[in-house]
């Protein structure tokens, strides 16, 4: 119980800090686009997904079929990019929290790994224009 109370703490206390960092001057104004694919419970889950001024959407398939849609916020830093989302889903998935980073591969590439609670681990390939 107690383990559980810590972990929800941690993921608020992460939510808060990214909502409310300062957001950059320079902020991406073309947005950047990606795909995903992971994984639940022995279930293939797909993603797309774009960033533009440090927020993000991203319509994702879930298990069972269920699909939602994911609204992000984004801390951008110079090569890593950790993110906090909240979403909802159909099929009585319900809402769904999420997380993770991107880092850039390159001047026109990014690459990323996270997790949501619906659509379990993935991993994310982008493009920058």
């Amino acid at each position: 119980m107690k383990i559980a109370a810590i972990v929800k703490t941690i993921m608020t206390s992460v939510g808060c800090l990214v909502l409310f960092t300062p957001q950059q001057a320079h902020a991406q104004l073309i947005p950047q686009p990606w795909v995903s694919v992971g994984g639940q419970d022995g279930d293939v889950t797909y993603s797309v997904g774009a960033r533009a001024l440090n927020w993000g959407a991203e319509l994702g398939i879930g298990p069972d079929s269920a699909t939602g849609v994911d609204v992000l916020k984004f801390i951008s830093l110079p090569v890593i990019s950790p993110y906090v989302g909240l979403g909802y889903y159909s099929d009585d998935k319900g809402l769904a929290v999420s997380g993770g980073v991107q880092v850039g591969a390159g001047d026109h590439l990014f690459l990323g790994a996270g997790y949501n609670s619906v659509r379990g681990i993935n991993g994310q390939l982008g493009i920058k224009f």
